[in-house]
């Protein structure tokens, strides 16, 4: 079941992908995430561990904590 976290989390990612003018198939790849992990973290199907969040930062060039601002 999807929290309401979770789906934020998710639209966060998906405008700062955008913002950055990546695709999801290449945020992926700078995680080393699968795409379809990505995609379910974007749409709030999935629950990212604190690594992934790290990970995922790093890629946008982004804080950690700038993904839930």
């Amino acid at each position: 079941m999807k929290t309401l976290l979770q789906v934020y989390f998710g639209k966060r990612v998906a405008l700062l992908r955008k913002d950055k003018h990546l695709t999801q198939e290449a945020l992926a790849e700078a995680c080393d995430l699968n795409r379809t992990y990505l995609s379910g973290l974007e749409t709030g199907k999935r629950n990212p561990s604190l690594s992934t969040i790290s990970k995922l930062a790093k890629a946008l060039g982004i804080q950690m904590k700038e993904i839930f601002i």
